[in-house]
């Protein structure tokens, strides 16, 4: 009976003991404060965190918003638990409640009570101290009633460079419009440059001879233009020919430009064709038709003497503007220019504006949300 009885005293709890110590070893429960003192008002978070074995049940402590935890600190929210897994198949669950005070204390926090597989856990107790603000009561006119919500206030130096930059864009529209129109009034003037076939001089002079001959005016009593008509188609071929201004030099001049020129084959019968036509053309003088007859055929004889045959066959014709219409082209090509240059900074001004008018009015309702 005796060792019945120590067996029932002794052996019996040890082993119940021994059963239920794994279980309470699998379920921790621990609470901490962030802050243990505020102000009034404040807030501070108590963060409850529970380890526990994976499959159990756990029931954590719920309050309602505003709920006292304990006489003088509230619940404000508590936050949706948080669950996190460890090692050796255990999970860890946490959870965080907002506090506050509105009286000035020091306030012992219960221990929050926890659920596990129907069996009750409890944290540790914790501490609040909550502190009062100053408060002159000497001078109670210091103190003001809460403000209304007010409308943010337009700033003028916000918008004074955008503004500016609006109406330096408006006056540079106005002279980039006034160029334009000054440019589509005006008819423009275009200078074009023409490749026509190249007719070589002597061909042209031969030619000329042609029609003189054609129209029979060596047998003709008009002298005067016979003579005209032969001088000038041996001036023009010179001058082409041999590059100086023939037809402003006088005769003695054009074949004095010959010999410095070395082109000194039929001179003397070039010198007495000139000193013939000047007699004819200025001293009244009368000549024969062979005379007329010789001073022609030594003509052609003097361009088929000095022709040249490798000219180009392509000539490159410019026209000939007058001092008017090259400063007008001048003119046109500058307010284009200018116009360009107008369109370009008033599209930068413009984008500079939508940008940071874009930006001060998204920070202006960003304010106003508030």
């Amino acid at each position: 009976m005796k060792v019945f009885a120590i067996y029932r005293k002794i052996i019996v709890p040890a082993v119940l003991m021994l059963g239920v110590l794994p279980m309470s070893a699998q379920v921790e429960v621990k609470s901490s404060l962030d802050s243990t003192e505020i102000y009034i008002g404040s807030q501070a978070h108590i963060t409850l965190d529970v380890t526990l074995k994976n499959g159990m049940k756990l029931v954590l402590p719920e309050y309602k918003p505003l709920e006292h935890i304990t006489p003088g600190v509230e619940v404000l929210e508590q936050s949706v638990a948080d669950t996190s897994k460890l090692d050796n198949d255990m999970l860890k669950v946490s959870r965080t409640y907002t506090l506050t005070s509105f009286d000035e204390n020091i306030y012992y926090i219960p221990p929050m009570n926890v659920k596990v597989d129907g069996k009750e856990y409890k944290s540790r107790e914790l501490a609040l101290k909550v502190f009062t603000v100053e408060v002159d009561t000497l001078h109670p006119e210091n103190f003001y009633p809460p403000k209304d919500v007010q409308n943010n206030p337009f700033m003028w130096e916000d918008w004074s460079g955008l503004f500016g930059m609006s109406m330096l864009l408006a006056v540079l529209v106005v002279i980039a419009y006034y160029l334009f129109t000054r440019l589509r009034e005006n008819k423009p003037v275009i200078a074009k440059v023409r490749f026509v076939k190249r007719v070589p001089p002597h061909q042209k002079a031969m030619s000329e001879i042609e029609r003189i001959k054609a129209d029979k005016l060596a047998a003709s009593e008009n002298q005067k233009e016979y003579y005209t008509k032969l001088a000038d188609t041996l001036r023009k071929y010179i001058e082409e020919r041999f590059g100086f201004n023939a037809m402003e030099m006088t005769s003695s001049e054009i074949i004095s430009g010959l010999q410095a020129n070395g082109d000194s084959d039929m001179i003397m019968e070039l010198r007495s064709l000139f000193e013939t036509a000047d007699l004819v053309k200025f001293a009244k003088y009368s000549t024969q038709i062979n005379e007329n007859d010789n001073n022609l055929v030594n003509a052609i004889q003097f361009i088929n003497t000095t022709k040249a045959e490798d000219l180009p066959q392509v000539e490159r014709v410019e026209p000939k503007l007058t001092n008017e219409e090259k400063l007008g082209m001048r003119y046109r090509r500058t307010l284009k220019w200018a116009v360009g240059v107008l369109v370009a900074v008033c599209a930068a001004i413009l984008l500079y504006i939508i940008y940071n008018a874009a930006t001060l009015l998204s920070y202006e309702l960003e304010i106003w949300s508030f």
